[in-house]
């Protein structure tokens, strides 16, 4: 079955643009020019991926995002913006955006991130392997329901920070690089830049750490990336 993707542009030129290119690589195309409609649309359509424009009428991109990824975790979010700055990419990422391309952009450019996003969702909630529970310290993680919590709380995280805490529970003391773990989650198809790790990991650690600035499981290697430490560590 076609992916169902909306596009959240307030200008119908860009939206035209996009939809033709997505259409001719056979998704079905919903369209909105506001924020609020999009977040409608979401909520009356199954829907695959969402392109969001950060700059819109009413309510701002990062605020529908945030929205969305409250409502809707496991959905796809593409960021559009026409400002090639660092602070727009990444307050994308921090409210939860999976990628982010900016204007003007190669069609080709953006087919292929969705066609990347598409594979790494998928792997992400293949649920056919085999019912595992992994443990350490407070937390454990359902690889089975795709579930993971600290203590008898569930967490709340996205299918990157469910794989990115998966990979450290998995390899517990091992120090992954950025670009290693870009490569295990994100897939060796991924075109974006290593930024996008830094961000989930503040993200992750705000929702599992006691104190944030002073991680006691997520810990920072200087000079490579970032390692889990071990209960007993």
């Amino acid at each position: 079955m076609a992916e169902k993707i909306l596009i959240v542009e307030d200008e119908s030129s860009i939206r035209g643009f996009i939809r033709i290119n997505l259409e001719r690589n056979g998704y079905i195309v919903f369209e909105a020019e506001t924020g609020e409609s999009g977040i409608e649309l979401v909520r009356e359509q199954h829907l695959d991926i969402v392109i969001l424009d950060i700059m819109l009428p009413g309510i701002d991109g990062f605020e529908v995002c945030r929205t969305l990824r409250e409502e809707f975790p496991l959905i796809g979010i593409i960021m559009l913006t026409a400002r090639d700055l660092d602070m727009d990419r990444i307050m994308g990422l921090e409210f939860g955006a999976d990628d982010y391309i900016v204007k003007p952009f190669n069609p080709m450019e953006l087919v292929l991130r969705v066609e990347a996003l598409i594979r790494r969702m998928g792997n992400a909630l293949d649920t056919d392997e085999e019912h595992q529970i992994l443990k350490s310290g407070p937390f454990v993680l359902d690889n089975y329901s795709q579930k993971f919590f600290k203590g008898a709380r569930e967490i709340d995280v996205t299918p990157k920070e469910y794989n990115i805490i998966k990979l450290f529970m998995e390899n517990p003391y091992r120090a992954f690089s950025r670009d290693e773990i870009l490569d295990q989650v994100w897939g060796y198809d991924y075109i974006g830049d290593t930024k996008i790790i830094d961000v989930n990991i503040r993200r992750l650690r705000r929702k599992i750490e006691d104190c944030p600035s002073e991680p006691k499981f997520i810990e920072t290697v200087w000079g490579i990336g970032y390692r889990w430490k071990g209960p007993k560590d």
